[in-house]
């Protein structure tokens, strides 16, 4: 089945996670009239083809936003931003320190760089930009404004700061990672070194992090949550959702809940 590509009417978002895990990260979020991508970790062909199913293309993008440098967020980035029939490229959207950590493409890119703390003003959407805590140069997360609408996209985090939990009030929409299941991590295949690094503070949310902050900070404004960034080594779909479901059932509010499953883009968002 082919979603419509124009915002449904009555709604003023249009929100798709077209690949959420370490295989891969990209996330579209569009108005009527503009039109956003959140990393291009999949290859352009991939990219395009997720994008066609949701009525959308590259060469109508407005901008890429990028989180950081890891190749599972950036490793098709220039090939996706580069536009054919010689038009102009997609602009990129980076922090100067992530910036220098890429390898340059052979074209001239259009490049915007920016401060975490700083909104960004793309068409008629404000985004809005903190730091998070991972294991790279300048982790940036994101939340996008346009018409009193707000959508969180904030995954590869070690734990939950209080600065995280002040730009994540208020939200319409949430992507929040929740990456693994402690013990299945604790037993799993990684190395112990690894496994360190996940569990650190600078590592990867656990779901039962994740819950905990639904159970304790979720905006009650939120209509959607998805859980994102899964690994598929070291935890499992219904273990995601049965820990964010029994949060929600303790606040007694009424939220969407899905699961972004690996290497597999999600229903189509409209707010």
């Amino acid at each position: 089945m082919r979603f419509e590509g124009k915002i449904r009417e009555g709604s003023i978002l249009k929100i798709c996670v077209l690949a959420s895990s370490s295989a891969g990260n990209s996330t579209f979020i569009g108005t009527a009239s503009t039109r956003l991508l959140v990393d291009a970790g999949l290859s352009r062909r991939e990219t395009a083809a997720r994008l066609a199913w949701i009525g959308e293309s590259i060469e109508a993008l407005d901008g890429i936003l990028v989180s950081h440098e890891h190749t599972d967020h950036v490793s098709s980035l220039w090939t996706v931003s580069k536009r054919r029939e010689k038009r102009p490229p997609v602009p990129v959207y980076v922090t100067e320190a992530t910036f220098s950590t890429l390898e340059k493409p052979a074209y001239a890119p259009a490049v915007e760089t920016f401060c975490a703390g700083t909104k960004v003003v793309i068409g008629d959407i404000e985004i809005e930009t903190y730091t998070t805590p991972h294991d790279a140069i300048d982790p940036i997360g994101f939340c996008f404004h346009t018409q009193g609408l707000k959508a969180g996209l904030v995954t590869d985090l070690g734990y939950m700061p209080d600065s995280i939990r002040f730009h994540l009030r208020e939200t319409d929409f949430l992507l929040l990672e929740s990456n693994h299941d402690l013990e299945m991590l604790k037993v799993g295949p990684y190395p112990w070194q690894v496994k360190q690094r996940v569990m650190g503070r600078k590592g990867h949310l656990s779901n039962d992090v994740a819950s905990d902050f639904i159970r304790q900070d979720l905006a009650a404004s939120t209509r959607t949550i998805v859980l994102g960034h899964l690994s598929e080594q070291n935890n499992h779909p219904e273990l995601a959702r049965l820990a964010a479901a029994q949060a929600i059932e303790g606040r007694g509010i009424a939220v969407s809940l899905v699961v972004a499953l690996p290497k597999k883009q999600t229903e189509v968002f409209h707010l």
